[in-house]
Order: C-alpha cells, then sequence, then structure tokens
C-alpha cells in the first residue's frame, strides 16, 4: 500500500458503458482538484451542476454532478470528492486522465478508500470485510449477513467482549495493589474469576455454531453422486433450469466435477456434478474421476445419492455412508413405474422422475429444508470468516488457562487475559494487524 499522504481517485461504479460513472476522490487535494476542473466548489454534501474541464489545457471534458465532503464527516475521514460523469469510456478515461495530471494524485489501489476509513476510525476491520460480503453477495441471505456486519453488528460483540476482559483485567490489578488487604484482594479475584467464566461461556457458544455464517458467506456445497447413468447430469441440468452438464447414454460421460451456484428462497448453494461410482471402472481417467467424487462427497455439507429405479439398488460406498446424517437418497426415473421393472425403494429414498418432472418439487423442498436447517438465518451477529474463528480460539486458549490455572499466580494471570485481549483486539483492528490488512483489502474492487 502507498503512502496515504497522496489523493486518490479512481471509479467507484461498475465498469463497462453506463448511464452515469461515480469519480471518487479522497485525500488532502480533493478540494483543490474541485476548485481546478469543477469551479466553484460547492456547499458541503450538496450535488451541484458543474462543467469538468482539464486543469492544464481548459478542455471541457463533460458537464456532470459535484460533491463535497470535508473531512472528518466523510466515508473515508479525510476530504473527499464525487463528481458523477457520464458514463462513457471516452469521458470516463478523459476525467481519469485530467485527475492523474495533478500533482499529488493518482488513482487508488484495491480496497484503499475502505482502507483509510480504517485508519481514519471510520470502519473497523469486521465491518471492512463485510463491505466486502457485501459486494459479493449473490443471494438475498447473504446481503442480509453482510449488512449487519458492515454495519457494526460483530465489532459491537467482539468490542464489547474485549472492553469486558479489560475490566477483567482491572479487577486483577485491584487485587495486585491491595494484597495486604486480603478481603480486598479476593472480592476482586473473584469478580475477575467469574467476569471470565461468563465470557468464556459466551464465546464458546459463538464457536458452536455449526458454522452458519461461514456457510451462508461460501455457499452450502451439495454432492449429486451414484452409479453411472443414474441421471445426475440430467438433475443437475433440472435443478439448474439450464444446460450445464453433457448428458448421454454411454457410462462414464462426466469424468470431472461440474459446479453450479444456485440460490434457494435466498439461500446460496453450489451443486456439484461429478463422475458415476462403480466397481468395474478400469481407465486411469475414470478411477481419477471416481476418487475426485468420494473426497467431494467427504467434504460436502449434503450429499444427493441418485440411483436409477429400473437397476439394481447401489449400495452408498463406505467412503460416503460415513456420511449418512447429511445424505439424501433420491430414487430417479420413476416414469418406469408403469412398466413393472422398478426395483425396491431404499428405506426414505424420494421418488422422481426427471424426464416428466414428477418429484421435482418435493425434491427441491427438501433440499431446502435441508440447507435451511444447517444454515439458517439469526440476527444475532455469527462468526463469517475462518479468520474470526481462528483468532476467538486463540482467544480461548488463555482464558481456559485462566480459569484452570491457581489464582493465586496474579502475574501470570493477569498475562492470560492480556493475550486474550490482544487477540479479540485483532479481530476489529483495535490493535497491530498490519499483518492481514492487505490480505483483507486486496479482495475489494479499485474505487471501494
Amino acid at each position: 500500500m502507498r503512502p496515504a499522504g497522496d489523493t486518490i481517485f479512481a471509479v467507484s461504479s461498475g465498469r463497462g458503458r453506463a448511464g452515469v460513472a461515480v469519480v471518487r476522490i479522497s485525500g488532502p487535494a480533493a478540494g483543490a482538484v474541485l476548485d481546478q476542473m469543477a469551479p466553484p466548489r460547492p456547499k458541503p454534501r450538496f450535488a451541484a451542476f458543474r462543467t469538468v474541464r482539464h486543469p492544464a489545457t481548459g478542455e471541457m471534458l463533460d458537464e456532470a454532478l459535484a460533491l463535497w465532503f470535508p473531512a472528518p464527516k466523510s466515508e473515508t475521514g479525510e476530504d473527499m470528492a464525487e463528481l458523477q460523469v457520464h458514463g462513457g469510456h471516452a469521458v470516463v478515461q478523459g476525467v481519469l486522465a485530467a485527475l492523474g495530471s495533478i500533482a499529488g494524485c493518482r488513482l487508488a489501489e484495491p480496497g484503499e478508500f475502505a482502507r483509510r476509513a480504517l485508519e481514519n476510525g471510520k470502519l473497523d476491520l469486521t465491518g471492512a470485510e463485510g463491505l466486502a460480503d457485501l459486494i459479493e453477495a449473490e443471494t438475498a441471505a447473504q446481503r442480509r449477513q453482510a449488512l449487519r456486519q458492515a454495519g457494526g453488528s460483530l465489532f459491537r460483540l467482539y468490542e464489547g467482549w474485549r472492553q469486558r476482559l479489560i475490566g477483567a483485567m482491572a479487577q486483577l490489578e485491584a487485587g495486585i495493589d491491595f494484597s495486604d488487604e486480603p478481603d480486598v484482594a479476593a472480592d476482586t479475584l473473584k469478580t475477575a474469576r467469574a467476569e471470565v467464566a461468563a465470557l468464556t461461556g459466551d464465546i464458546a457458544r459463538h464457536l458452536d455454531d455449526g458454522h452458519r455464517g461461514e456457510l451462508l458467506r461460501e455457499g452450502f456445497h451439495v454432492v449429486l453422486a451414484g452409479p453411472p447413468n443414474a441421471g445426475k447430469s440430467s438433475l443437475l441440468n433440472a435443478l439448474a433450469r439450464r444446460e450445464v452438464a453433457i448428458v448421454s447414454d454411454e457410462a462414464g460421460t462426466t469424468r470431472d466435477v461440474i459446479e453450479v451456484r444456485l440460490e434457494l428462497e435466498g439461500l446460496p448453494v453450489i451443486i456439484s456434478d461429478t463422475a458415476g461410482l462403480h466397481a468395474a471402472a478400469t481407465g486411469k481417467v475414470e478411477q481419477e474421476g471416481m476418487r475426485r467424487t468420494v473426497a467431494r462427497a467427504r467434504a460436502a455439507d449434503l450429499v444427493l445419492w441418485l440411483i436409477d429405479v429400473s437397476a439394481p439398488p447401489a449400495a452408498v460406498p463406505v467412503g460416503i455412508a460415513a456420511k449418512a446424517d447429511r445424505t439424501l437418497v433420491i430414487a430417479n426415473k420413476m416414469d418406469l413405474l408403469a412398466s413393472g421393472v422398478l426395483h425396491p425403494l431404499p428405506a426414505g429414498a424420494i421418488g422422481i422422475s426427471v424426464l416428466t418432472g414428477d418429484g421435482m418439487d418435493h425434491l427441491a423442498r427438501r433440499l431446502t429444508a435441508c440447507v435451511r436447517a444447517r444454515i439458517g438465518e439469526s440476527e444475532a451477529p455469527v462468526l463469517t470468516q475462518a479468520r474470526h474463528r481462528q483468532q476467538l480460539e486463540r482467544c480461548m486458549a488463555p482464558l481456559t488457562s485462566f480459569l484452570g490455572s491457581p489464582i493465586g499466580e496474579v502475574e501470570l494471570r493477569a498475562e492470560d487475559l492480556r493475550r486474550a485481549a490482544h487477540a479479540l483486539g485483532r479481530l476489529t483492528g483495535a490493535v497491530d494487524v498490519e499483518d492481514v490488512l492487505d490480505q483483507v483489502f486486496s479482495r475489494f474492487c479499485i474505487g471501494k
């Protein structure tokens, strides 16, 4: 990341031709940019119609709306300006080139506006991550979760926990200061221990959430598995309502994993079509496809084991059967019922016909119910990223040490709480997080 003293600019609206393009400018020269390119400078937080000109040549570039946001009441906490110009390529490139010609101005890097907001106290690290998730949200449920996080739900929870730890640390310090008064010291240590015990329980319950927030953020993974020619690719196309996979009567058509993203009642679902599983595979390519199928099924949140009712029932392989509580057996080709060639259905199997569509509504309802049971939606703040879980686990280790060690070793117990508070501070950016900033903000697009 380059020095923060520069004034940065970028297009913050979408790429490509559009009716309007928003060019954002942030930094010490933002006001001077407006004075040079779109004078006179508008009143703060009011839009004004202006002619935009090149600062060196005076050439007219566009007629646009100009806005002025003086620090600290701006999104980044710095002086900020916006030019809302026409969205044609030539106009946008002309304005960007003119901005680049002004001393001290440069094109922003990905996430640099949000990073400056973090550095100026306008945003915390979990809020920044929520903002990135909001930009990438594909479903209504993802949008709602990202909005809650960007709005500070996780920050308030984690910062509240950190303040409780700091309070417990103060109680320990008081116990040390009043060590010559046994009653006072005992009371303060008892109070600190009770607070830490309660906080440890709160964090443990937050961690024991079945990864709901992470599943919602990343998508619920469903794997279609079964013997060759059971209709897995046809089912994938039916669920996606478009031709995603090649369908053929020839066994072994699917060799590699094919994925499609769906939205079920606002919930994100990733469905993977996989190679058919059978014992007669001889070719290396087919064997590799089957190995990948089993690996995907083991890692899946739900397996749809698809069988052909006109063939003898195929047993679920041992590697997949271990996930019995996350496996639905689907019996396809129920349209052959009239021919009398059906084999008995396994207990609990869902009968469908991809060809006629019979049973597909029931399957969709069952699938949605499984996804909702695992993900659900809660107004309460939930863990959304592996980084959050890692830091909370790092916080839990010293808290467990505090509660399980002799309270008489006050200095060591105070160090336990300091380590725990430091881990919570790294969640929100309240303490040193330089090693994670580049990773977090690299996810952002330029202009955000």
